[in-house]
């Protein structure tokens, strides 16, 4: 509930900030034609407007299991980012339009102080969003939060190249707007391609390799466990999940078998970040040569499901 809280303050005062940059931003548009300043303005009317889903995907997060979505609500937050990354690439697509009309029909670019000022506010205002959105979202570890402010970041250094084109068209280069445009569709194309790869490995369960090693290394120091099996981590929004098998002594009575998983379960989330919830499956060392096949079956008496420090056999 409190990284729900953190996200959506988080992304609130991003909306106002950036708001207020395109506001500022689309005023000088419309008097100066620059083509180079509109590719940037809609990029943060487009980053601004990513607020959106992504806070009706933190509201939907808060929400309790049901009996049809056992895990919550947390994926949403995926689907938030899978409208991301379509939003920047739709921004994309009308950037480069833009710029390639303008090359092809070239217009005056006016009142170039104005437009360099404009570009010095869209710059501050994004670094400050930027800054803002990574250190919440990787705080409470959602992907979808550090791809926004990744988005924020690139729209801040495309705000600067408007500089370039408002010095070119200064010094009678009626090119270099449209020009400065095209590198700001890259510079949204580059960025474009790590907010999805970001979002599609959310979306594939992956998760750093590091966090396995933290979680295997922390099985096999709880007293009682004599090996470890599988282990399978997954984020469900911004909240980690661990699914693990591990091998207790075949002499253990079921209150013993029993205690040692609860252990395990406090050790694991005292040790991984954002892990909110564990499954131990405790077998008797030696019975499952193959340790693939320890998770994938159902046995009510070897299984230890522990949340929140309650063991329930």
């Amino acid at each position: 509930m409190e990284s729900s809280r953190e996200g959506l303050r988080a992304l609130w005062i991003s909306l106002v900030v950036l708001g207020v940059t395109a506001v500022l931003q689309a005023v000088i548009v419309y008097f100066s034609h620059s083509v180079a300043l509109l590719g940037d303005t809609l990029h943060n009317v487009a980053d601004a407007l990513t607020a959106v889903p992504l806070g009706v995907a933190f509201v939907l997060g808060r929400r309790s299991p049901t009996r049809s979505y056992t895990y919550g609500y947390g994926r949403a937050e995926d689907l938030a980012g899978i409208f991301i990354v379509l939003t920047i690439a739709a921004s994309a697509a009308f950037a480069g339009y833009e710029a390639v009309r303008r090359l092809l029909d070239p217009q005056e670019v006016r009142h170039l102080p104005y437009v360099a000022a404009a570009a010095l506010v869209g710059f501050a205002g994004n670094e400050l969003v930027a800054r803002y959105r990574i250190v919440v979202g990787r705080r409470i570890g959602s992907a979808a939060l550090v791809a926004d402010g990744l988005h924020a970041r690139t729209d801040g250094f495309t705000s600067l190249a408007v500089l370039l084109g408002a010095g070119g068209a200064a010094l009678g280069w009626w090119w270099a707007d449209p020009a400065v445009g095209l590198l700001i569709t890259v510079a949204i194309l580059v960025v474009l391609k790590d907010a999805a790869r970001e979002v599609y490995r959310r979306l594939m369960d992956a998760v750093d390799p590091k966090l396995v090693d933290t979680v295997e290394q922390t099985l096999r120091d709880t007293p009682g466990v004599l090996g470890v099996g599988e282990v399978r981590l997954r984020w469900i929004g911004h909240r980690l999940r661990a699914e693990c098998a591990v091998e207790v002594d075949a002499g253990l009575n079921l209150a013993r078998a029993h205690a040692i998983a609860v252990d395990a379960e406090h050790r694991l989330l005292h040790a991984v970040p954002k892990l909110t919830a564990a499954l131990v499956h405790a077998d008797p060392a030696g019975q499952h040569p193959d340790p693939h096949a320890v998770l994938d079956h159902h046995r009510p008496a070897a299984a230890e499901e522990v949340h929140g420090g309650h063991g329930r056999v």
